[in-house]
Protein backbone atom coordinates (compact mmCIF):
# COMPACT_ATOMS: atom_id res chain seq x y z
CA UNK A 1 0.00 0.00 0.00
CA UNK A 2 1.40 3.06 -1.23
CA UNK A 3 1.88 6.31 1.44
CA UNK A 4 -0.87 8.69 0.40
CA UNK A 5 0.62 12.19 -0.10
CA UNK A 6 -2.77 14.27 0.95
CA UNK A 7 -5.97 13.76 2.21
CA UNK A 8 -8.86 16.09 3.87
CA UNK A 9 -6.40 16.68 6.61
CA UNK A 10 -8.90 19.80 8.53
CA UNK A 11 -11.23 16.29 9.65
CA UNK A 12 -8.48 15.22 11.55
CA UNK A 13 -7.50 18.28 13.35
CA UNK A 14 -8.58 18.27 16.75
CA UNK A 15 -6.74 14.47 16.59
CA UNK A 16 -3.73 16.05 15.36
CA UNK A 17 -3.89 18.54 18.06
CA UNK A 18 -4.76 15.49 20.70
CA UNK A 19 -1.23 14.02 19.44
CA UNK A 20 1.07 17.15 19.71
CA UNK A 21 -0.08 17.84 22.72
CA UNK A 22 0.55 14.27 23.59
CA UNK A 23 4.35 14.95 23.10
CA UNK A 24 4.13 12.96 19.26
CA UNK A 25 6.27 14.48 16.90
CA UNK A 26 4.98 15.57 13.31
CA UNK A 27 6.62 12.81 11.71
CA UNK A 28 4.73 10.45 13.84
CA UNK A 29 1.28 11.67 13.49
CA UNK A 30 2.20 11.65 9.56
CA UNK A 31 3.43 7.67 9.94
CA UNK A 32 0.23 7.55 11.80
CA UNK A 33 -2.37 8.88 9.27
CA UNK A 34 -0.16 7.34 6.64
CA UNK A 35 1.38 10.76 5.09
CA UNK A 36 4.52 10.62 2.70
CA UNK A 37 6.27 13.27 4.91
CA UNK A 38 5.44 15.85 7.76
CA UNK A 39 5.23 18.59 5.92
CA UNK A 40 1.39 18.00 5.39
CA UNK A 41 0.87 17.61 9.43
CA UNK A 42 3.36 20.81 9.47
CA UNK A 43 1.03 22.94 6.94
CA UNK A 44 -2.47 22.34 8.69
CA UNK A 45 -1.01 23.23 12.16
CA UNK A 46 0.57 26.52 10.65
CA UNK A 47 -2.93 27.05 9.10
CA UNK A 48 -4.39 26.25 12.11
CA UNK A 49 -1.89 28.64 14.18
CA UNK A 50 -2.72 31.41 11.62
CA UNK A 51 -6.02 31.75 11.71
CA UNK A 52 -6.13 31.44 15.64
CA UNK A 53 -3.60 34.67 15.62
CA UNK A 54 -5.92 36.44 13.03
CA UNK A 55 -8.88 35.75 15.19
CA UNK A 56 -7.27 36.97 18.43
CA UNK A 57 -6.02 39.91 16.08
CA UNK A 58 -9.98 40.75 15.54
CA UNK A 59 -9.85 39.64 11.77
CA UNK A 60 -12.77 37.91 10.69
CA UNK A 61 -12.43 34.96 8.68
CA UNK A 62 -13.00 35.66 4.80
CA UNK A 63 -14.09 32.75 2.25
CA UNK A 64 -11.38 32.68 -0.29
CA UNK A 65 -11.66 33.96 -3.97
CA UNK A 66 -13.18 36.96 -5.19
CA UNK A 67 -15.18 38.63 -3.36
CA UNK A 68 -18.86 39.55 -3.77
CA UNK A 69 -20.21 42.90 -5.24
CA UNK A 70 -21.68 43.50 -1.93
CA UNK A 71 -19.08 42.19 0.65
CA UNK A 72 -18.74 44.14 4.08
CA UNK A 73 -15.64 46.38 3.65
CA UNK A 74 -12.60 44.60 5.43
CA UNK A 75 -11.23 46.18 8.86
CA UNK A 76 -7.92 47.16 7.10
CA UNK A 77 -6.65 49.01 10.58
CA UNK A 78 -6.57 45.10 12.03
CA UNK A 79 -5.48 43.97 8.84
CA UNK A 80 -1.97 46.20 8.96
CA UNK A 81 -1.55 45.64 12.66
CA UNK A 82 -1.91 41.87 12.36
CA UNK A 83 1.20 42.02 9.61
CA UNK A 84 3.00 44.58 12.00
CA UNK A 85 2.13 42.50 15.45
CA UNK A 86 2.58 38.90 14.58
Amino acid sequence: MSKRSYTHVEEHLPENKAMVTAGKTQWEIAEHFGFKDKYVIKRVLKRERTKQCKLKAGITPRPKGRPRKESAPRDIIAEQAYKIGC
